[in-house]
């Protein structure tokens, strides 16, 4: 079941749902538009092995917006500090970025209950696209849970800011 946007500003009111900062006039009916940090970061190397920590570096994005090339994955983050230890947060695109050809998540759209941080995201363009830090790029919708509750704590847990990938910690633990 999710939850409509009066129910998440309830929620938010009520503490069970973080979303930091608010804005009411990013509510939807049943979905909030959050917007997009001021930070990138990008691999050094074009090729990429899931068991090393691989190299990145940051870009500040100026208030004059970054234009994102193709065949690059960006990293970037969420202003807001979103989450819950009672619903489980979906994030995606907002259509008016999909018909810019920017994809914001590639694979990442489920947040973890209890996984309460700046959203890392996973930004993909089809063709040269400009943003700008604290544009509305996408949504968050919030579903209830149906079974015990589990809260996440995992290894990106408290992010703040894009986070590179740490899958490599995932063999070291073999």
């Amino acid at each position: 079941m999710i939850l409509t946007g009066n129910e998440i500003l309830k929620n938010v009111g009520e503490k069970k749902i973080v979303i930091d900062p608010f804005e009411t006039s990013q509510l939807n009916p049943n979905s909030y538009n959050f917007t997009l940090g001021d930070r990138l970061m990008v691999y050094n190397n074009y090729v990429l092995d899931a068991k090393k920590d691989n190299e990145v570096r940051e870009i500040i994005i100026p208030e004059s917006g970054i234009t994102l090339a193709s065949g690059t994955v960006y990293l970037g983050h969420t202003r807001e500090v979103i989450g819950s230890d009672y619903f489980c947060p979906i994030i995606r695109g907002r259509s008016s970025i999909g018909r810019l050809g920017l994809f914001i998540n590639i694979t990442a759209d489920l947040i973890d209950i209890g996984s309460i941080n700046q959203l890392t995201l996973q930004l993909n363009a089809v063709q040269p696209v400009t943003i700008y830090p604290g544009m509305q790029i996408g949504q968050v919708t919030f579903w209830v849970p149906c079974g015990e509750i589990r809260k996440y704590d995992g290894k990106y847990k408290g992010a703040h800011g894009p986070v590179p990938s740490k899958m490599y910690l995932d063999f070291s633990n073999k």
